[in-house]
Order: structure tokens, then sequence, then C-alpha cells
């Protein structure tokens, strides 16, 4: 199944579903960004379960393109997803990675039976991934990911990257 997608403009910790995505960074214990906020809006329990997760299967931190879910805490969600976006290298071509971000959040949104899914624009903030390329490939892979999802939102934080996802959403 292909899930319906929407665009909002806005602040993903202030969004309502069953699963918002995190684009964390390897050590699962907050930092800038989407991640920070995360991680401050959804208060203590999300890292908490970031710890529990560090000491047990991701000793050496979550591996890039890789996703993992934890209690949502305090935001409007059950779960949160983390996922690990590449940095974006004009040398090195990375979209694989990006697109297994996307993937890989699915399937775990699928493990846990979540029906509706918020994703930020993963790596194209201070990873520095060009915003028309992620959202072409966010986009792209949401729609051939075959997922028991029923809602993917794109919560994107302004307008430039609102408008990107809207010309791949079409």
């Amino acid at each position: 199944m292909t899930p319906r997608i929407t665009l909002v403009q806005g602040d993903i910790t202030e969004q309502r579903a069953d699963a918002v995505v995190n684009a964390a960074n390897s050590s699962l214990l907050g930092g800038g960004g989407v991640d920070g906020a995360i991680h401050r809006r959804g208060g203590p329990a999300i890292l908490e379960d970031c710890r529990k997760l560090r000491a047990s299967h991701y000793g050496k931190g979550l591996p890039t393109g890789q996703a993992v879910a934890t209690t949502a805490g305090d935001l409007d969600a059950r779960w949160v997803i983390h996922t690990v976006g590449p940095v974006h290298s004009a040398q090195e071509d990375r979209s694989g990675l990006l697109a297994s971000c996307y993937r890989e959040s699915l399937r775990v949104a699928d493990e846990l039976g979540a029906r509706t899914v918020a994703f930020p624009a993963v790596s194209a903030g201070i990873f520095g991934w060009p915003m028309d390329d992620a959202a072409r490939i966010a986009v792209e892979t949401v729609r051939a990911a075959g997922t028991s999802v029923e809602e993917v939102t794109f919560v994107l934080f302004d307008q430039e990257a609102y408008d990107a996802f809207a010309r791949q959403v079409g």
C-alpha cells in the first residue's frame, strides 16, 4: 500500500501522529536541530530509552541509514523513530543511505503498528543535503516503500522546504 502523503509547514514536535521521526545523530543522546527539539519537547523519557539502547544494542551508536524506536515521552505521539541521515557529500553518492532512512523508519513503524508517521526533511538541515534532492529522495522512497502506514506527513520547517516537497508530491 502507498501511504497518503501530506505536507505541513511547522514544528515537528507539535504534530499528532502515531510515530514522529527524529533526524538523530548517531549517539542517540540528543543534539541540535530536529534532534534537540524532539528531546527537549519530549522530555527525559526519550533520553532514558536512548541510553538503554546505547547500553544494549547500539554501544557505538546508531549507524547511518538505520532506524530504531523509543517512547515519545511528552510528544503527542506513541513513539519516536530515530534515524541517522548521511552528511551530504559532493564527492560521494550517499543518496542510498538517505533513502534507507525513510525505508527503515517505515519498516520500524510497521513493526510497531503505526498508521500515521511524521517525518522531517532528513539530512536537509545541518547535514547539508540540497533541499530539492532531499525532497525527491524522501517522496520517491515513501511512495515505493510498500508499508502498512496509511499517512506520511512531511513536517517542513520553512517555506523553501515546503515548496521543494510540494513540487515532488505534485
